[in-house]
C-alpha cells in the first residue's frame, strides 16, 4: 500500500458510524458499541480525528419547533460564469444565515441554494433585498418543499472498511 493511502478497518467504520448518529456518545459507550476497551477506542477516535475524518460535532435542531417552516430550493443563474463573478456570489451567500446549503451546479442554473425561513414575507425580503442585490445575478427560480420525506446527515459508509486516498499516515 502506498504511503499516502490509509486503510480503515471494520472497527474504524463502526466508530465513525456511531459518532455520526450520536456525537455526544461517551467514550465508554462508544467502546462498548464497537467491542473495544476504552483506551484503544479513545486512541482510534483521536487517530480518525487527526486524519480529518471528523470535521465537526453538532447538535441538530428541529426547524418546525423553532418556527422555520419554509424550506425552499432556489436556483440562481449568473450573467457570466467567470471566476470573479462566482467568487463574489459565493462570498455574499456565505454571509447569509438563512442559506443552509449552496452548491455550484452543472446544468440550467449556476447555483442551487437551500434556504430556511419562518414565513413568506421573510423569504420575499431575502430574495429582493439580499439575493437580487448580489452583482451578476441574472435569474432566480424557487421551488418550495411541501414535505420532507427524508433528511439525514450521516454519510453512507461500507460495513467492511474502506481505503482513504491522499492521506498520510
Amino acid at each position: 500500500m502506498s504511503a499516502n493511502l490509509r486503510r480503515l478497518d471494520r472497527i474504524d467504520v463502526c466508530i465513525l458510524n456511531e459518532l455520526q448518529h450520536n456525537a455526544r456518545i461517551t467514550n465508554a459507550e462508544l467502546a462498548r458499541a464497537v467491542n473495544l476497551s476504552p483506551t484503544p477506542c479513545f486512541n482510534r477516535v483521536r487517530a480518525l480525528e487527526r486524519l480529518g475524518l471528523v470535521r465537526q460535532r453538532v447538535t441538530l435542531l428541529d426547524s418546525e419547533v423553532l418556527g422555520l417552516r419554509i424550506n425552499v430550493f432556489i436556483q440562481v443563474s449568473l450573467e457570466k460564469q467567470v471566476e470573479s463573478a462566482l467568487q463574489r456570489f459565493e462570498e455574499a451567500i456565505s454571509l447569509r444565515e438563512e442559506v443552509m446549503e449552496c452548491y455550484l451546479m452543472s446544468g440550467d442554473a449556476d447555483y442551487l441554494l437551500r434556504v430556511v425561513v419562518p414565513d413568506m414575507h421573510t423569504l420575499e425580503r431575502f430574495i429582493i433585498e439580499r439575493l437580487t442585490t448580489i452583482p451578476g445575478v441574472s435569474n432566480i427560480r424557487s421551488s418550495f418543499a411541501l414535505k420532507q420525506v427524508r433528511y439525514k446527515t450521516a454519510l453512507p459508509l461500507p460495513a467492511l472498511g474502506l481505503t482513504l486516498a491522499g492521506l498520510d499516515e
